[in-house]
């Protein structure tokens, strides 16, 4: 999965209609090989993106869990620390 990609799911507050633009457009980039596409591919690239993102609303609409929404700020605190460590001990490598 692409690094910049991040899970949107069970989080509070909900993921916004930009978040599930980005990860679209991650993803399409990903899989085309391409960050800006040539002005022949554009069209179809975008739609490729709003496809995506329009799926993956759908799928974050109808998912269903019974644990607790995770919260952002924690999360992203977690995941500061979980690199802060990798790269500690890369350093001491």
């Amino acid at each position: 999965m692409c690094r910049n990609i991040r899970p949107l799911y069970n989080f509070e507050p909900h993921a916004t209609s930009d978040e599930v633009y980005d990860a679209a457009l991650q993803f399409v980039r990903k899989v085309s090989g391409m960050n800006k596409p040539s002005a022949r591919n554009q069209e179809a690239f975008d739609r490729a993106v709003a496809e995506i993102a329009h799926t993956t609303q759908h799928l974050l609409d109808d998912l269903v869990t019974a644990a607790p929404a995770k919260n952002r700020e924690v999360e992203a605190a977690k995941a500061r620390e979980r690199s802060a460590k990798r790269f500690a001990a890369e350093a001491a490598s």
